[in-house]
């Protein structure tokens, strides 16, 4: 009997478009597991479902989350377990669809055993860090947790991991080997990484921005723009944002920022494959004409 369906695989790999079909099929509903496309601010840039597709079947975790918010895999978690609550009540298949591998981890492995850490102390740690460079913030975490420093370069993961100590006093390493047991038993699940061939995927990958900017990729990042959130907000790093944002602020042409994002976003999806290869030995690969046949007869 299988409990959920999920599909991984990198950027543009079709992994929307195979997830409405079988929820037609199988009367499922699709849960977002995309890190971006949470975010209401950016429903072109992150190739969220669009209104006439999200009509075609129920869609939980889409655009529910406003930008100004670091959304964390703790909080998808939170959201993904009320969702799967309310599937479950209704006998609704969930079909859960996005490329962010550790999504999936955490649904099927279970999440680090993390402390919360106190409002007023998340907020005073992120004013001061908002002064300050990344550099600045390597070092006051290789002073206080050598080990996560020697791993981190991301500028939220080192205030995580900076938050976490200056809670707790431990290193967030030290938490990291605890885990909470995981929503979804990945025995019971039907698991697909759909992998393209990667030349055809990063003519896709460029094809697919150039008709993101004829949709009006521009004006969301400008919309963004205007709101001069933290730029170290995930939001802002969304890819294609970090170029277009330069774009608007006169440093580089169009061309240029189109071609910088194609580039990011390649290198992305080839880390994708990396993180499913590793971290995700539960999914079947699948190439994306193939999979929604091997999904059906799985299935019967």
């Amino acid at each position: 009997m299988i409990s959920a369906i999920l599909i991984a695989g990198p950027t543009a790999s079709g992994k929307s478009g195979l997830a409405l079909r079988l929820a037609e099929r199988l009367g499922g509903v699709l849960v977002n597991a995309d890190s971006m496309q949470v975010y209401r601010d950016l429903a072109i840039l992150t190739a969220r479902p669009r209104p006439d597709e999200a009509a075609r079947a129920p869609h939980f975790l889409f655009g529910h989350v406003n930008g100004a918010v670091n959304y964390s895999v703790g909080r998808f978690v939170e959201d993904a377990a009320a969702a799967l609550e309310r599937l479950s009540a209704e006998r609704l298949m969930p079909i859960f669809v996005g490329g962010t591998g550790l999504y999936f981890k955490a649904l099927t492995q279970g999440l680090s055993d993390i402390p919360n850490v106190p409002k007023a102390l998340r907020a005073e740690l992120r004013a001061r860090a908002e002064s300050l460079p990344v550099a600045e913030l390597h070092a006051e975490l290789a002073a206080r947790d050598p080990a996560m420093a020697a791993k981190l370069s991301d500028p939220q993961r080192i205030l995580r991991a900076l938050e976490v100590h200056a809670a707790t006093g431990r290193s967030l390493a030290s938490f990291q080997g605890a885990k909470r047991k995981p929503l979804l038993d990945a025995q019971s699940c039907l698991a697909i990484f759909l992998a393209p061939d990667r030349a055809v995927l990063n003519a896709t990958i460029d094809q697919r921005f150039d008709t993101m900017l004829q949709a009006g990729a521009l004006k969301e990042v400008e919309a963004l723009r205007t709101r001069a959130l933290d730029p170290a907000l995930p939001v802002m790093r969304a890819l294609g944002v970090p170029h277009l944002l330069r774009h608007l602020e006169g440093e580089i042409d169009l061309d240029a920022a189109a071609r910088l994002s194609k580039r990011d976003t390649r290198a992305y999806a080839k880390r994708q494959f990396t993180f499913a290869r590793n971290q995700l030995p539960a999914f079947r690969w699948a190439a994306p004409e193939a999979a929604e046949t091997a999904v059906m007869e799985a299935i019967d």
